[in-house]
């Protein structure tokens, strides 16, 4: 048995041939080294299995250690040690027993020396291989070896020591190092060192990447900090301010503070700030926020305009602006007195449908002017994408919001009159259906909490007063639910002539700077100029004649040929030029086979002639003239109703064997359709297979039935002033639309004629210059009437087929 001095090891394991300084404090272990320096002899070293006792035993420490060298001693002035020793050999403890020297108690140990095996074999000089490899792969990646430390391994040609070298070398746990040292055969330690390495391997690699990340993340960081402060270097030397986003940032903070936003929309923007505070000012993104704030802080949150309530200064403003539409005005007064009333927007949304120049955009003007609202206008007109109305989302480049919330944010309040002009046009493709759209916005139930994509926010629409305007009622069944149709119907000889002297001339004579007394239009000249160069329903055409009127007077004026111009019915064709219609028809002969007819188109009423021929045939019909479906079903419905009434209105049934008849309606291009010719048709019809001529004063308008019943019809009042412009002095209409006379204008029924029809026979009786003489025909006059007949009604000849 050897006996040395013990010197406890914290944290550490020593390796034979391995050279290791180690500091010493304790004082049994200095006593130790003094006590190895005075005898000349080796220390045992070995580590503790408790690395926190300060005085361990027999069970506190390890069974093997290593016998090591003394290579060097300094004594700090701390009273530490610092030594410097070299690992021999392995050795075993066996006992300790502590014994007082010179400088105090010392543990002595008692230990046996372990032999080292040498080994030679070809498994053992590739694992030696390998290990050399493997360490040279470790030795990069750790941070605590030199580049050159694999190098070194290769000069060692033993097993043992090899194993020793690179567990000496490797980071492991204590106790993974103390069963290195334990195990005396070199292939187990070395398989033991390749395992622990490629462990450690793992481990570095990912600790490797993570630094690569780091440090690729922080170059990122401080070259995007480095640019900035460039940029705010150069701004600064531009004349830019540093604190500009700072002051637009405060800016849109005290606007939010100021707003009365609501809970929902002072979260969004709070959101929207919070990250625009984030971002880098000339980013995109930060631009998109911006925009998006500059759009919800720029709407009227909580702006109200004062409402006015005075009803008879509200009826005074529309009759002044407008004349006549008394049926118009006086709804939309009852409309506005409910409001003044509740406080609130009651009922359905109005639409103003008529043809077009009868006012009914200037009527919207009028309303927000009686009311004391914004006026806002959004022409629909050819309006094909569901975006316009709800706007796009923010996910798209460019988007914007939608033209209700554009138009709220123009109009400056909340409850502005928003006119929806031409709603008919609104069309419809692969973008999306802009009428379906509207449904939410003009339903009174469901318009208080709008969503628009752009804001994602609900915005309140209750308080906007809708107006809408179409020329005719080519809408969405949904849509005209939800809306209550006005209708203005176009406007009479009297009532033209009076809205021009009111309001056309003398805004013609201002915008041509016509002065007081130069310019003059007689009311007979006026009334030639609505009837020889006008034929509309509303008053536009008739505005631009006037303006014609006063630019050729202007010249005269100019030119010296005149101090003043005043325009008669004699003078008339000097200024406006040719006659483009001729008024009146009642001078006109009666004719067999024409009978004028009375037409509702989008623009107003006008007069259809209908014309009809019988040619030589076989007893079928034709028509022309460009007609739709249901007219030429009318056509062939009136056909059929004559042939089947013919021997009481004169005619002879063997005349369809040998006839056809020959329909035609004048103005071939322009398209036709509906089932109000179907009196007409029938008096054309009769009239030219009786030989009978039609009355050129009268005119019809009616739908006919297989029994002869007049059925009703829509547009009276169009058909009716069309009546009149042409110089007609009876109308017959069916006896259903006798209720409807009560709205006509008392100078249109006082200028016609107007009888309500049941039946065909009435109409033929009114409408024919002469009266019928039925016939008695018999089915035997048929068989005698028929080609090739014969006595007792035998063929005079058969032909064998």
């Amino acid at each position: 048995m050897n006996l040395y001095p013990l010197l406890p090891l914290r944290d550490i394991v020593v390796f034979p041939g391995m050279v290791v300084p180690l500091f010493v404090g304790r004082a049994k272990s200095v006593a130790a080294l003094e006590a190895a320096m005075a005898g000349e002899r080796d220390i045992f070293l070995l580590a503790q299995l408790d690395p926190g006792c300060d005085d361990p035993d027999r069970d506190d420490l390890y069974d093997t250690g290593v016998i090591a060298k003394v290579l060097q001693l300094l004594k700090l002035p701390d009273g530490t040690v610092r030594v410097l020793v070299e690992g021999t050999s392995r050795a075993r403890l066996e006992a300790l027993t502590p014994e007082t020297g010179a400088n105090g108690e010392v543990l002595m140990a008692q230990v046996e020396i372990i032999d080292a095996i040498e080994a030679e074999s070809t498994e053992i000089e590739a694992m030696m291989r390998q290990v050399v490899e493997q360490f040279g792969e470790y030795a990069k990646l750790s941070k605590k070896l030199s580049p050159d430390a694999a190098g070194q391994l290769g000069e060692i040609t033993e097993a043992g020591p090899l194993a020793d070298a690179v567990a000496g070398q490797i980071a492991a746990k204590v106790s993974d190092k103390q069963a290195l040292l334990s195990e005396n055969d070199p292939l187990k330690r070395l398989e033991m060192v390749l395992s622990f390495m490629e462990g450690e391997l793992g481990v570095l690699q990912v600790e490797r990447k993570i630094r690569g990340r780091v440090k690729r993340q922080m170059e990122k960081t401080q070259r995007e900090y480095y640019l900035n402060e460039q940029l705010k270097a150069i701004q600064s030397e531009l004349g830019g301010s540093d604190d500009g986003e700072a002051n637009e940032i405060q800016e849109l903070q005290d606007k939010i503070d100021r707003l009365k936003l609501p809970k929902e929309a002072r979260a969004k923007a709070q959101a929207e700030l919070k990250k625009l505070k984030t971002m880098q000012p000339m980013s995109a993104e930060a631009t998109v926020i911006r925009n998006y704030l500059d759009v919800l802080l720029g709407l009227p949150w909580g702006k109200r305009s004062k409402l006015k309530k005075d009803i008879a200064a509200a009826q005074s403003v529309l009759d002044a602006d407008h004349y006549a539409l008394d049926k118009v005005k006086d709804r939309i007064v009852e409309y506005l007195a409910v409001q003044a009333r509740t406080n609130k927007l009651k009922g359905p949304i109005l639409c103003l449908v008529g043809p077009p120049g009868v006012g009914k955009t200037s009527l919207g003007k009028s309303i927000a002017k009686a009311t004391g609202r914004q006026f806002v206008r959004q022409s629909l007109g050819g309006v094909r994408d569901e975006a316009e109305i709800r706007g796009h989302r923010r996910t798209y480049i460019g988007s914007l919001p939608g033209k209700i919330v554009t138009n709220l944010r123009k109009a400056g309040t909340s409850n502005p009159l928003f006119l929806l002009d031409e709603i008919d046009k609104l069309g419809q493709d692969f973008r999306g259906d802009p009428a379906s759209a509207l449904l939410e916005v003009l339903d009174p139930e469901q318009n208080a909490k709008f969503q628009d994509h752009y804001l994602e926010l609900d915005v309140d629409l209750s308080d906007v007063m809708f107006v809408c305007t179409a020329n005719s009622l080519n809408l969405p069944q949904p849509l005209l639910d939800r809306m209550e149709i006005i209708r203005l119907e176009g406007y009479t000889e009297d009532e033209k002539v009076e809205i021009a002297q009111r309001h056309l001339v003398g805004k013609q004579v201002e915008a041509h700077g016509l002065k007081k007394g130069e310019f003059e239009l007689t009311e007979s000249g006026l009334r030639d100029l609505i009837r020889y160069y006008t034929r509309e329903a509303g008053v536009r055409t008739l505005e631009r004649e006037i303006a014609r009127l006063a630019r050729k007077s202007l010249r005269q004026i100019l030119e010296g040929k005149a101090k003043a111009v005043t325009v008669t019915p004699e003078n008339l064709a000097d200024y406006a030029g040719v006659r483009k219609f001729r008024h009146g028809v009642s001078d006109e002969e009666n004719q067999v086979g024409a009978v004028t007819g009375l037409a509702w188109t989008e623009v107003g009423g006008e007069l259809l002639t209908i014309e009809s021929v019988t040619v030589p045939g076989k007893g079928g019909v034709r028509t022309t003239g460009k007609l739709g479906e249901v007219m030429s079903e009318s056509v062939q419905m009136a056909f059929s109703f004559v042939k089947a009434r013919s021997p009481a209105y004169g005619i002879k049934p063997s005349l369809f064997a040998r006839k056809d008849l020959h329909i035609h309606l004048p103005e071939g291009a322009v398209p036709k359709d509906g089932p109000s010719a179907g009196i007409g048709m029938v008096t054309a019809m009769v009239s030219t297979l009786a030989g009978i001529p039609v009355r050129a004063d009268v005119a019809m308008t009616g739908e006919v039935t297989l029994r002869g019943r007049v059925l009703a019809i829509g547009g009276l009042k169009e058909k009716l002033l069309a009546a009149l412009r042409g110089g007609i002095k009876t109308v017959l209409i069916p006896e259903e639309n006798r209720k409807d006379l009560a709205e006509i204008p008392a100078n249109i029924r006082e200028g016609l004629d107007i009888i309500p029809v049941k039946h065909v026979d009435e109409v033929l009786a009114l409408a024919l210059a002469a009266p019928l003489e039925p016939i008695e025909w018999t089915e035997a006059d048929d068989l005698a009437s028929q080609p090739g007949a014969a006595v007792g009604g035998q063929p005079a000849s058969t032909t064998a087929h």
